[in-house]
């Protein structure tokens, strides 16, 4: 007899937590779908987690993941779906490590995810972000390969966004292009500077309001004035 009520007990204790569990899926999923319609970021990503701890979902785990990017909370965003290079991620889930990365200044570690994403659907974006990387890991000639590709595919409509100054903006994305394009014939031959302003150039005609390009002809166009300075101090000697 008391074996009975025990088991008894027990089938009541495991139904009563099935409806609580239940319950509560219900109120977080109400609760996740007001604080969208509200733009709460933060209670969207409070429900999201609640979801997640009472019924764990790699696709719910990715789109936290996801909503962490958008908002600029990247270590939030890593520390959610981690770091590493998955070949079978999701496209979200590699596509907010690959910005992620790049955000926390990793560009080694975001080449790799922005390579899976290049293999899966190569467009001239993601080519633009590829070349940026290889610069800035010292491979000029995987970035010029990129950089061939952006603009002979780039259409006229495309556009990227800067955010060096205060106030962003966007410019042709072939134009960033080439601005990438005299970045990487710098790097190769240092003596060339005239070659690399005329490409930069190139860009500013495209898009004459092309801040960070200005910026780098302006540097450059210091470096050059720097060599030709001393120059006659050489000869002199």
């Amino acid at each position: 007899m008391k074996k009975i009520v025990l088991i008894l007990l027990i089938m009541v204790g495991f139904t009563a937590n099935s409806q609580t569990k239940s319950e509560l899926l219900k109120h977080y999923e109400a609760y996740y779908d007001q604080m969208r319609q509200q733009g709460d970021i933060n209670g969207v990503i409070s429900a999201i987690t609640h979801l997640n701890i009472l019924s764990p979902s790699k696709e719910r785990n990715d789109t936290l993941a996801y909503i962490y990017t958008t908002d600029n909370q990247h270590l939030q965003a890593l520390n959610t779906i981690g770091i590493e290079k998955n070949e079978s991620d999701s496209d979200l889930a590699v596509q907010v490590k690959a910005i992620s990365l790049k955000a926390l200044n990793q560009p080694k570690r975001a080449l790799e995810q922005f390579e899976i994403l290049n293999k899966r659907g190569p467009n001239p974006y993601l080519a633009y972000e590829l070349a940026d990387l290889k610069i800035q890991t010292g491979d000029n000639e995987g970035a010029a390969a990129n950089i061939e590709y952006g603009i002979a595919n780039a259409k006229e409509e495309m556009k990227y966004a800067f955010y060096e100054r205060q106030q962003p903006y966007e410019v042709s994305l072939k134009a960033a292009f080439i601005h990438l394009k005299a970045l990487v014939e710098f790097n190769k031959d240092q003596t060339d500077i005239d070659g690399a302003l005329a490409t930069i150039d190139e860009a500013l005609k495209i898009d004459p309001n092309f801040n960070l390009a200005s910026l780098s002809r302006q540097a450059l166009q210091s470096r050059k004035e720097k060599q030709e300075n001393k120059e006659p101090q050489a000869t002199k000697q």
